[in-house]
Order: C-alpha cells, then structure tokens, then sequence
C-alpha cells in the first residue's frame, strides 16, 4: 500500500499560460486587452444584413448585453462599409461599449481603401489568407489590409479555415509530401497547410511595418480532434494572442458539447485569448444563445465568473416532487435577469454561489457548500426545509410559502453581502 500522503499526489487541476502577446482592441476613448494576463475574451457574430443600420445595430447591443466583449460584422459590399460608421455611431448613441470587428473575404483591401470612415469605426479587421487573392494578386491584397490597418491603428485577425484554404499552399504541401519516404497522411498534411498559412500571413504583415502585438491568430477547423491538434501545434509555434473556435460547431445539444468538448480542453492546457462558439440557431432562437455557452463554458472552467451560479441535484425517486426543480429554475432565471442592473450595483455578485436541492441525502451538505442554500423536503420526508448561509444553518422552512421565503432571503443575502454604500449621482 502506498503510505505517500494524498496531498502529494492530488493537486487541483491548473491552467497552463497564455500568450505573452497582448493585443489593444481601441474605439473611442475605449480599450480592451487581448492575450497575456487578460481574462479570455467571449466574441460573438451577427447575422443581420449590415446594410440594415438599426437591425444590425439592435442585434449588436443584444449580444453585448448577454456577454459578448467583441462582436463580428459582415463587410462583404459598398453599401455594408457605407453602414458601418452608422452602425458605430447608433451603439454609441445606445450607450453599447462594444467594439465592432469587420469579417473581410475576397474585397476586403478594396472596401478598406475606398471607404476609410468604415476602415476607422472598426476596432478589428478579420483578414482571410485563403480568400485574399490568387496568385500574385494575394500579396499585393494582402498588403492593402494590412496597410490600412496600420493607417488607422488597428488590430487584424489573421483567421485561417479549413473550409478556404489557401489551395496553392496547400497544393504545394501535398506535392512535398509525396516526394517524402514516408508520407504524412492528408489530414497531417491540411494541419501543416492551415498553421503555416497563418504563420507565414503574420510573418508577412510584420515585413510591412506590422507590429506584433497587433496580431491575433486563429486555425479554425469543424472537428472537436482537428481543432485540438491544430492549436497546440499553434501554440507552439508562436506567442500570438489566439482566437478559438469550431468553424460550425453545429445546432442545439450537438453544437454544445461540441464547442465545450474541444474549447474546454484547449483553455484548460492555457491555449485561447478570445472564443467564439459558432453555434447554428435553432428555428426561433435567440442569436444570444451563443454567447450564452462560452460564458458557461468560461465559468465552468473556473476561468471567469458571468452570472451567480445555481446548483441544483438531478432529481431521482426521492424527489417525486417539482418542487426543487421549479424553485431552481426561478432563482436561475431572476439572478441572470437581474445581472445588468446588479453589475453596478452589487459588485462580486457574479460570484454567488446558490444551492436548491431536492432531498436529504445531498442536499445539507450542497447548501452548506453555497453562500445560501436550502434543502427542500423530498419524498416521505418531514415537510420541513433548512437553509444554510455561508456555511451554517440559519433557519427551517415550513408550510406552503417555502419558495417565496427563500427567494426573499437570497435578495437580503445579495444586498448584505454585496451592497455598496454608491448613492444615484444628482
């Protein structure tokens, strides 16, 4: 028997460094920090035809107020740049600090040079490789983003996909790796073609006067295993801030797991700057949701901390009642929806830890695990409900207003423990 103390041998799980470049997304008088030391950015994509100013505008607010530090656009004709600056000028009208990306394929050096009010309202250029130009056109264009980024002082994605490669790279790599003695399988291959592509963009940009801290890099790939093997060989390779993603991790539950299964364990290795899930909305579902998984996903982890958390049991035959179930969910929903107003009103509150649980056997030990919990009575239990704050039991629970009461007691808890003595200003 080994007599090695646990200790030695169990440690908690740690998160590897990020990239040591930080990259400065500026707009207005506003600045977010990108990689080093700075909390993992949530990004978000919209879906609107840009040319529609207040749609485009009202879409981007939603998503700011859900989550999302950085939201995408769509620059893809005259009339989207011509949008832009009114885009810019309606957010900030609606007082939304957020900044605007520009998602740039196939014209994106012409509308960058022909429209320098769009090039300046944008925070962010995403620049393509594989959709830059063919031939010697592909520099020259290149070379245009890149200058107009560095003309209005603003940071470049260098995002790179599978879906549009660069095929001449990617021819040239494959033709190299038939005259090998032991050939890579194709798929090695693609993973060269897209990490090389990358690289070899950012190296180009730095020839033109780029500096580094001003790119961000991204490999983005649909399969969880692709996405994984495709970034630690990226990290590395390179101290870039990195963008994380599936390209189109898919609709509902399939999306899901799928961003949590391979973002999860790339984050936790200390690989990713800023995430995206790129989530398939379901038929009348709220573009939010996306943003919605990667703070879960951030919060899980341990990484950030978004929203009040709700712990509740699963449920099983001792819990015949929906008692628990329905209580779980009204604090849930009450705490997120509350979140906007509370940020400024109680800070730390995104900290709160709150335990509902269904019967004895978890339940006491959960809710004393929670800043506040209670342990509702489960089947053929004595109808009686303890709560425990901070640790300790504090009162019981009876009769049929149990859920009121405890509801009222996690909005005293809120307000003793996270009030501030902040008055309305005149």
């Amino acid at each position: 028997m080994n007599d090695e103390p646990l200790a030695a041998v169990i440690r908690p799980a740690t998160l590897g460094p990020r990239s040591t470049r930080q990259a400065l997304v500026r707009w207005g008088s506003h600045t977010l920090t990108i990689g080093g030391d700075a909390p993992v950015r949530v990004q978000a994509m919209t879906n609107t035809d840009t040319v529609d100013v207040i749609g485009t505008a009202i879409q981007v607010k939603e998503l700011a107020q859900a989550g999302s530090e950085l939201v995408r656009i769509t620059v893809n004709t005259p009339e989207a740049a011509e949008a832009v600056p009114h885009i810019r000028e309606q957010l900030d009208r609606m007082g939304i600090v957020v900044p605007l990306i520009g998602d740039f394929h196939y014209n994106g050096h012409r509308l960058l040079s022909d429209y320098p009010a769009m090039a300046q309202a944008l925070s962010k250029y995403r620049i393509n490789p594989g959709n830059v130009g063919k031939g010697d056109k592909r520099d020259r264009q290149f070379a245009m983003m890149i200058e107009a980024a560095m003309r209005h002082d603003k940071v470049v994605r260098i995002g790179v996909n599978w879906g549009s490669l660069d095929q001449e790279l990617l021819a040239a790599l494959m033709d190299q790796n038939a005259a090998r003695a032991e050939p890579w399988d194709a798929k090695s291959v693609m993973y060269q073609a897209l990490v090389q592509s990358a690289l070899a963009s950012a190296d180009h940009a730095r020839e033109l006067g780029m500096n580094p801290d001003q790119i961000i890099i991204s490999c983005k790939v649909s399969g969880v295993q692709d996405l994984i093997t495709v970034y630690r060989a990226l990290a590395r390779r390179c101290d870039y801030a990195l963008h994380l993603g599936l390209t189109e991790a898919g609709m509902g539950t399939k999306g899901t797991v799928a961003s949590a299964a391979a973002l999860s364990v790339l984050l936790q290795e200390g690989i990713g700057d800023t995430i995206r899930v790129s989530l398939t909305p379901q038929p009348g579902e709220a573009r939010t949701q996306e943003v919605v998984i990667a703070l879960e996903i951030l919060q899980a982890l341990g990484l950030r901390n978004f929203n009040p958390s709700v712990t509740a049991c699963p449920g099983c035959g001792r819990t015949t009642s929906e008692t628990f179930q329905v209580l779980a969910k009204r604090i849930d929903d009450h705490l997120r929806a509350m979140m906007p107003v509370w940020k400024g009103r109680y800070p730390g509150v995104e900290n709160l830890k709150v335990a509902v649980m269904g019967c004895i056997v978890n339940g006491p030990g959960e809710s004393k695990h929670a800043d506040v919990g209670i342990s509702l009575p489960g089947t053929g239990e004595a109808p009686a409900a303890p709560v425990f704050i901070d640790g300790a039991k504090a009162l019981t629970l009876r009769g049929e207003g149990i859920a009121e009461e405890f509801h009222k007691i996690v909005e005293d808890y809120i307000q003793r423990r996270f009030g501030t003595e902040l008055t309305t200003p005149p």
